[in-house]
Parts: C-alpha cells; structure tokens; sequence
C-alpha cells in the first residue's frame, strides 16, 4: 500500500487559522504582535523567503517590519540596527535573513540579538532552553518536524526515530525535540559506518543532508514515516533528500518536496513571534 503523503501545505494552513484567532483575540487586549526581518544584499532566496514571511504575517495580523539594506552594509550599521530593535518594546521578534554579506559576522549578529526576541530560536540561549526541554522558542524547522507528525498522529513516544545530518540548524535541534516526546533517537552522518543499517532500523527518519535523493527506498525500514528536509535544485527540478517516487512505495508515511517540511517553518515562525508577543505582555 502506498504511503500516506503528509501534506506540509495544509497543516501550515491549518495553523495560520488558528494563530489569526488568536492574534484576533491579542489585538482586542491591545496586544498586536510585530515581527522586524533585516534583508542585507539581494540574495534572490532570501528576498523570496522574506516575502514569504510578510505574506504570512498579513494574513494572520502580525505586524511586520521590513528594513532592506545594500549588500555594502556594515557589520557594525547591522549590529546597530538590531539593537534599536532590541530596545523598541513595539516589536516582539527579530529576524536577520541569512546568508549574509562576507564582511558581516553571521554569529555575531545572532548573539547580537535579545534571546526573548530570537524567534527563529537560534540564540545560544534559546538552544539552552532546548536541551533542558524549557524553551519558549524552539528551532522553527525542526518544531515544523514535529508538529507534522502529531497531526498526522504518528506515533512518538517509544519510537525508533533516526536523524541523517547533524546541523544547528536542524539535525541538532530536531533530535533534541525528538527525545523530549520520548523517542529513542540516534544521529547519523558522514561518519557513520553502514549508514543503510541505521536508517533500516528507524520507525521515524529525518533526513536533512543536502544531498539530492541520497536516502534510497532500500535504505528505509517499511512502514516507516520519513520526513524530508532537503531543498535541492538540480536541473531536474526542485527534489528532496529522499528518493520519493522509490520511497513512497515502502514509506508508511512521508513528506513530498515541495510542499512537506518548507511551509511549516515559516508557521512555526508565526506561531514564535505571537509566543513572543505573549510573553513579553506576561501571558
């Protein structure tokens, strides 16, 4: 039987509503979150993803903020800029689009930003937080992962869950949320001897490499969930990190690329910033 296609598109939705109910319900306290991205240079990917971003905000009534500057921008005028967003009570969540220019300090910046305003929950703080299972703002991909599977009422707890790519970003980050919802979690990477003997033995895979169909049907235990984080543009066309038309086949459950992973990570942002703005109004 074939998989169950796990449609990222429609929980994104699904979660938009439900945060536009309860922006509603914030503004009607005087409560109106804002969210304030910073886009240096003309990275054609970022200005997409930003635009993304401001379209999601309009639709849930999240106030947004845009400040667009030229790839010459200064380290130091960036810095600058994230500081009077630090200051301003107004604004609830800061976002600087990576990448950046060469001559700006990518991490730098990040801890430049107020951990309570950190909504992509990648300050060092925040991924503290994480680790202990007390963050107010966890990594938006990785949190997108596992709201997918519960919605699609996948079970967690107990679960063989097996994570391909170790990156703060994601790998990291995701196995750690894993382990909180009492999965028995491992992860693999380049360095793993018989990488097909692991990913056979996963209930749960999560593969975020950034290679182009690398995890083959062959490489997946039946009846498994597979969730596909890669991105990758080949002249083909927009594919996943899975193989999915061999995948699907074997796969009990598993996300398509595009449409599974992507739309939930600018929901979880969303879903930040109104936590944001909850806590900083004390709720």
């Amino acid at each position: 039987m074939a998989a169950t296609i796990i449609d990222g598109k429609k929980v994104s939705a699904d979660i938009k509503a439900e945060l536009k109910m309860e922006v509603a319900q914030l503004k009607s306290r005087g409560i109106e979150p804002c969210l304030a991205v910073a886009l240096v240079g003309d990275d054609p990917g970022s200005h997409i993803y930003v635009r993304n971003k401001e379209e999601a905000c309009a639709l849930i009534g999240i106030r947004s903020i845009k400040e667009q500057l030229p790839a010459s921008t200064s380290q130091e005028d960036v810095l600058a800029l994230v500081e009077s967003w630090n200051q301003d009570k107004a604004i609830d969540g800061i976002l600087v689009q990576s990448p950046l220019p060469k001559q700006i300090d990518e991490h730098r910046v990040l801890l430049a930003i107020d951990s309570a305003k950190d909504v992509d929950g990648w300050h060092p703080f925040n991924v503290g937080q994480l680790m202990i299972g007390e963050s107010i703002f966890e990594s938006c991909t990785p949190s997108g992962i596992i709201e997918l599977l519960k919605r699609y009422d996948i079970e967690i707890a107990g679960s063989q869950a097996v994570v391909v790519g170790r990156s703060n970003i994601v790998g990291k980050p995701v196995a750690m949320l894993l382990l909180h919802n009492n999965a028995t979690v491992e992860i693999c990477h380049s360095k793993t001897r018989d990488l097909a003997a692991e990913t056979r033995r996963a209930d749960i895979l999560i593969a975020a490499v950034g290679k182009p169909k690398f995890i083959t049907a062959d490489m997946i235990k039946p009846g498994a969930a597979v969730i596909d984080v890669g991105m990758n543009r080949t002249e083909a066309g927009l594919c996943g990190d899975v193989d999915f038309a061999g995948a699907k086949e074997v796969a009990g459950a598993i996300t398509p690329v595009p449409g599974g992973v992507g739309p939930m990570t600018i929901a979880m942002l969303m879903r930040n910033t109104v936590q944001a703005a909850k806590a900083a109004a004390g709720i």
